[in-house]
């Protein structure tokens, strides 16, 4: 991983330089310094409206019941975009730009989510998430606590009666 992001951080910013120089040639120093801007503002702008549409499809899914974990990496990666969007450079304007519109996002968003898999919930190990098989297809007497089965209608919790008229209702 620390290879890829040694070569990021030293070739994203020469594509850049070169981008700058040959739009900067050819638009002129103002214009170019005032299309980075402009794209700096309307993408914020643009990641703002997309967050809060991404937030308000996350309420609903959690009020149906649903677990919306696509929507929220498609957060993750609107806050991704914003970073893009707000760094000079035309080249990750476009990549910004790119993960706001909402089908492209959507599709990585998907494609990240096959990708990744949960390898363990329980033990002394914690969370683990991975990428890889599930551990429920190899073990038969363990089933996957997140499957929608129907025949299962036992629910674990605990409960406690509160009158209407009790003075302290959160707790």
């Amino acid at each position: 991983m620390f290879p890829i992001l040694l070569l990021l951080f030293i070739f994203v910013p020469i594509i850049e330089i070169g981008l700058f120089i040959q739009v900067g040639g050819f638009l002129g120093l103002w214009p170019t310094i005032a299309l980075v801007l402009v794209t700096a503002f309307v993408g914020a702008s643009l990641v703002r409206s997309q967050g809060i549409q991404t937030l308000m499809s996350v309420q609903g899914r959690l009020q149906q019941g649903e677990l919306p974990a696509q929507q929220i990496l498609e957060g993750v990666m609107l806050a991704v975009a914003g970073v893009l969007l707000l760094t000079p450079g035309f080249m990750t304007d476009a990549l910004g730009m790119l993960v706001l519109l909402p089908a492209p996002r959507a599709i990585i968003a998907k494609k990240l989510m096959e990708k990744m898999v949960v390898k363990n919930m329980s033990g002394a190990g914690g969370f683990q998430a991975g990428f890889g098989h599930s551990p429920f297809e190899q073990d038969p007497f363990h089933r996957d606590p997140f499957s929608q089965s129907k025949d299962n209608n036992t629910f674990e919790g605990e409960f406690e009666r509160k009158n209407d008229d009790d003075v302290n209702k959160l707790n």
